[in-house]
């Protein structure tokens, strides 16, 4: 017993989790309805395991049409009927209505894939994010066709130092494959440091999606949601920086995509006799609403209010973690250029690096508070919104010794029973007060122990992986957030999607390493509350 019975589920969650061609439900999509499609890059032949699946999986496949093959090409938001989009190796999913292979799920899932010693999964999955920057041009939001649009959160170069390092300890290094690596994280690197998504004149960048109007997935399976949020400019004008448009009845507005609303006064009544009802007017969310929308999905912080009210000012901030991220990339494409000999390639991206550090120092640093901010380059302003990014320095080793100490200080902005929450603000998303997120619990407790924080991180991570561990006990799953204040899977998010997925990819591998990087003595304490004696593995 002890913790035995959670390490089992999540050892056989990598193969129930797991995704191929071989798997009919591998095409399954319950965001969007219709039957399944499966497309191949545009000059690519079509592989005679796939040409098996049209009879045996009752699958639809087709090329991509060359007008939108690629991330960012203006034809890859007309590609209809939608589908999922041809890897060919095996990739672990989340769960749930998450049934392909995400961006940044993924690095944390490759984290606990290796802690397992599941090498070679792991290695499948870099190979098929390398196929993506390689057929797609960057690592996508995840492989359907409507994610042609953005990226996520970049751990490309992570992911394949975990497994090249890997493979050095299994004692089959491959430079070959590393080498191939190097030249698509490369190319990969690049969507970050060019127009769109550059962050006016910073130096930084800033999340972008290429598309326009509402997001697909959004408008099928968040019931709602876009009605929800006119509603909420409409009771807090103030808030509303011209993303409603009110319209004359039937009038159309180039500033506008999506739905119409309809703006009605109604008598107030008090019994079951139907409102008398006048239309005043029509309003529609505003395309730039629509653009920091589908930005805010990119960054992976969907549904959340840090860049504004659901994110609707995502495109408008150079964010604290993409930045840190891409100073890690830049150190991690350094290390690789060193590994490989290119001495002219390390001195290139140290200095890539090193200018990323100071414009983040510049913009990002608040040294009033003690705190890393996201900068509205727009307002030429920093962020007050305090949201638990500030830690993502640490982990990508950006800070210095102070701004480790200054940020410990705020330890107790963000830690809650059941570990650290996403901001101290309560606004109804996912991705804000009371929940607490796994990624994040995990890039906090590196960068703490990066910087000799070991008693704190100790604690906070202690505090999540016994919360996951007491729901586990409960309901024997593990799900994707957690309300870190009633230290409960129950959940009452009002924005977005509802639902607390089970599964769950990046939850299990993260639990591996927090539980890794514990003290032995609190490894036991944590078996013992699990109805165990003493021990536990470690």
């Amino acid at each position: 017993m002890g913790l035995e019975p959670i390490r089992s589920y999540i050892s056989s969650g990598w193969n129930t989790l797991s995704r191929s061609l071989s798997d009919c439900a591998t095409f399954s999509d319950s965001k969007l309805t219709g039957a399944p499609q499966l497309y191949l890059p545009s000059d690519f032949p079509e592989p005679e395991a796939v040409k098996q699946l049209e009879t045996r999986c009752k699958v639809q496949v087709r090329n991509l049409p060359p007008s939108g093959d690629r991330l960012g090409k203006p034809g890859a938001a007309a590609i209809s009927p939608p589908g999922l989009l041809y890897l060919k190796n095996r990739y672990v999913v989340p769960g749930g209505r998450f049934n392909e292979m995400y961006g940044w799920d993924s690095y944390f899932i490759i984290v606990g894939l290796l802690r397992d010693g599941r090498l070679d999964l792991a290695q499948d999955m870099v190979n098929n994010f390398l196929f993506e920057v390689e057929h797609y041009g960057a690592v996508l939001n995840a492989n359907r066709t409507y994610y042609l649009t953005r990226s996520q959160p970049p751990f490309l170069t992570s992911m394949i130092l975990g497994v090249y390092g890997a493979q050095k300890v299994a004692g089959h290094e491959d430079r070959a494959w590393l080498t191939k690596a190097y030249q698509l994280a490369t190319k990969d690197h690049s969507l970050w440091d060019a127009e769109p998504h550059l962050a006016g004149s910073t130096g930084l960048s800033r999340y972008f999606d290429f598309g326009d109007g509402p997001a697909p997935e959004s408008v099928q399976d968040e019931t709602g949601h876009y009605r929800e949020v006119v509603a909420y400019f409409l009771a807090h004008p103030e808030q509303d920086r011209n993303l409603l448009v009110r319209k004359a009845l039937g009038q159309t507005s180039p500033l506008t995509v999506g739905s119409t609303y309809s703006l009605q006064v109604c008598d107030l009544v008090r019994t079951m006799a139907k409102p008398e009802c006048a239309v005043a007017a029509d309003v529609a969310l505003s395309s730039d609403f629509y653009k920091g929308d589908r930005s805010m999905r990119e960054s992976g912080y969907d549904i959340s209010f840090r860049f504004g009210p659901y994110g609707a000012g995502t495109h408008h901030f150079a964010p604290v973690c993409l930045n840190s991220l891409l100073y890690k990339s830049e150190k991690d494409l350094e290390q690789i250029s060193s590994i490989l000999g290119r001495k002219e390639d390390v001195e290139q991206w140290k200095k890539r690096a090193e200018e990323r550090k100071a414009n983040i120092q510049k913009y990002l640093w608040n040294s009033q508070r003690g705190l890393f901010v996201d900068y509205d380059f727009v307002q030429q302003a920093q962020s007050s919104y305090d949201y638990v990014t500030t830690f993502f320095p640490l982990w990508s080793g950006l800070a210095t010794p102070e701004q480790a100490q200054a940020l410990v200080q705020h330890l107790a902005t963000f830690e809650q029973p059941g570990g650290l929450v996403m901001s101290p603000r309560e606004t109804g998303g996912q991705w804000d007060f009371p929940y607490a997120w796994a990624p994040n619990q995990l890039i906090a407790d590196v960068g703490l122990r990066k910087y000799g924080f070991d008693k704190e991180a100790d604690r906070v991570s202690y505090k999540f992986l016994s919360t996951v561990a007491e729901n586990f006990r409960r309901d024997g799953t593990i799900r994707e957030k957690y309300n870190a204040v009633t230290r409960s899977s129950e959940t009452q998010v009002t924005a977005g999607y509802h639902m607390n997925i089970v599964g769950f990819g990046w939850t299990n591998g993260a639990f591996l390493e927090l539980l890794h990087d514990l003290p032995v003595d609190l490894v036991q304490k944590l078996a013992r509350e699990q109805g165990s004696s003493a021990t536990a593995a470690h």
